[in-house]
């Protein structure tokens, strides 16, 4: 799973039940730290991950005077969902979902998704991109997942169909101390992942409560989604918003070079982030919230900008 140094929210935001249309979504509301807001990003988690994967950008992006919500979709950690019912996580029930935070928050949002984030938010995008500004794809594909990876999701998806989430979990934890240095399930379900570190700080039980917390239909969709999601880049090369992809210089589940392939038939920035894998959100959060705030600075230029104080040195 993703590993965020600490599930505490950052100072200054707001913890709360956004609601909206579609139902009510947990959120972390990080507001601009500078006295012009240049502007609203909307953070999609992904696989077995919540909004508290994204904790570590809040306070730099919020001093580039950016405003961050990031959301804990349907069926993730604290936000309910059904837990028998696949067909609530359809990708186009979850899009439905995006359009609806949007809606709610209403502004023009930068739009962000972390690898199934990723792929969500592009079918938000494809169904109507005029509620974004931009649409960044963090370690996300272009299709399906690699061929080991949905093995992987495949045995995840065996087990959940037998026993409950309690025992699922003693079960991964058993995989991941046999498979110790391998990469797991999209943010590393199965194991964080090579040069990836558990941080300290974190308590270990808030981990086994996300995943409890988590619906067992929406990792059995979803999953299955990740395994068979078609090339949509075609499609969304064609929508008229600013792209940017960033990952890490490694990553298990969509090889980098097929992601700077990706980039370059959308046309799209691109970012990779140095010592990061498959989760630079939380492996190197500065240098990525930097890429990010440089982007979007592009995005939406105003006269007098100056250098940020909040590029990494040296």
């Amino acid at each position: 799973m993703s590993r965020p140094p600490t599930f505490a929210p950052p100072p200054r935001a707001r913890v709360y039940r956004l609601e909206t249309a579609r139902g009510g979504f947990a959120v972390v509301d990080a507001p601009a730290a500078t006295e012009r807001v240049r502007g609203t990003a909307l953070l999609l988690p992904g696989y077995t991950g919540s909004k508290e994967d994204f904790g570590p950008l809040h306070e730099i992006l919020n001093a580039a005077g950016y405003r961050t919500v990031a959301v804990d979709g349907r069926g993730q950690h604290e936000s309910a969902g059904p837990k028998d019912d696949q067909s609530a996580y359809a990708q186009a029930e979850l899009a439905a979902d995006v359009h609806a935070q949007a809606a709610a928050l209403g502004t023009p949002l930068h739009l962000l998704g972390h690898s199934l984030g990723g792929q969500i938010a592009r079918a938000a995008v494809l169904d109507d991109h005029t509620p974004f500004r931009s649409l960044t794809l963090m370690s996300s594909g272009p299709a399906e997942i690699s061929a080991a990876q949905q093995e992987r999701v495949r045995l995840l998806g065996s087990v959940l169909g037998e026993i409950d989430m309690a025992e699922v979990w003693e079960a991964v934890q058993a995989f991941e101390a046999q498979e110790e240095g391998e990469p797991g399930v999209d943010e590393g379900v199965l194991d964080p992942g090579p040069g990836r570190q558990q941080p300290e700080a974190a308590d270990p039980d808030r981990f086994r409560r996300r995943w409890l917390l988590t619906s067992p239909a929406q990792l059995l969709a979803t999953g299955q989604q990740l395994c068979t999601e078609p090339d949509r880049v075609g499609e969304l090369a064609r929508v008229p918003l600013p792209l940017h992809v960033i990952s890490g210089a490694t990553d298990g589940i969509w090889p980098v070079p097929l992601l700077d392939e990706m980039a370059l038939r959308l046309g799209a920035r691109r970012t990779i982030v140095p010592g990061a894998d498959h989760s630079p959100n939380t492996d190197r959060p500065k240098p990525t919230a930097t890429a990010l705030a440089a982007f979007w600075d592009e995005v939406d230029p105003y006269e007098g900008d100056e250098a940020h104080s909040y590029e990494e040195k040296g």
